[in-house]
């Protein structure tokens, strides 16, 4: 492991959620939308972004996340409409919404943010927004696309599913795209598999 490595802590998805998301990516792709794909095994709920930790760090960000869960039961949460950063107007991220238990997800998201504040991360200045990133835009899309990907997508949803698991990841980049690799994770409810 080198000296530092660039991370970020999100919660899994069960595999029929990725299917799902990689459904809604095929749609979009068939309206000649023009973007940079995650690639479906890629997508993931992000909680906090971390950027470069140093390797000595690492089971410090494990213990605040085992923290941040303590007591904590799973999350039932559900795929829940599109949505775009930074608006409708200038789209350069698509995204899919969240659904269920998005209150829990938010108390979730500040313990954990309180949690790493007291080893020294930074708060996020930007509100939390839970949701799951498709694809990046590289052009600016026509106006009627854009009413097409609302009428299409504004509804779209999938099945409930349990979020159960933080997981701290470490992030390379690679020319054909991010590597992602696991390098902790914490069960809600459930504590620690170090």
């Amino acid at each position: 492991m080198s000296t530092t490595v660039r991370s970020f802590i999100a919660m899994d998805l069960p595999a029929s959620v990725v299917c799902r998301l990689e459904d809604a990516q095929q749609g979009l792709k068939a309206l000649k939308l023009r973007a940079k794909w995650v690639r479906p095994e890629n997508i993931h709920l992000t909680l906090k972004f971390l950027g470069n930790v140093s390797a000595g760090q690492i089971d410090a960000i494990a213990s605040a996340m085992a923290r941040a869960v303590d007591d904590q039961p799973a999350l039932v949460l559900a795929l829940r409409g599109v949505g775009f950063f930074p608006g409708i107007k200038r789209a350069r991220v698509i995204w899919i919404g969240l659904g269920g238990q998005i209150q829990r997800l938010f108390a979730l998201q500040r313990t954990l943010e309180e949690q790493l504040a007291a080893i020294g991360f930074a708060r996020e200045k930007r509100p939390f927004k839970g949701h799951l990133t498709l694809g990046r835009i590289r052009q600016t899309v026509a106006p009627h696309v854009m009413r097409r990907i609302m009428d299409d997508y504004l509804n779209f949803s999938g099945d409930e599913f349990i979020a159960g698991r933080i997981c701290l990841f470490q992030s390379d980049l690679q020319p054909s795209g991010p590597v992602y690799s696991r390098l902790k994770q914490v069960d809600l409810n459930h504590g620690a598999d170090f």
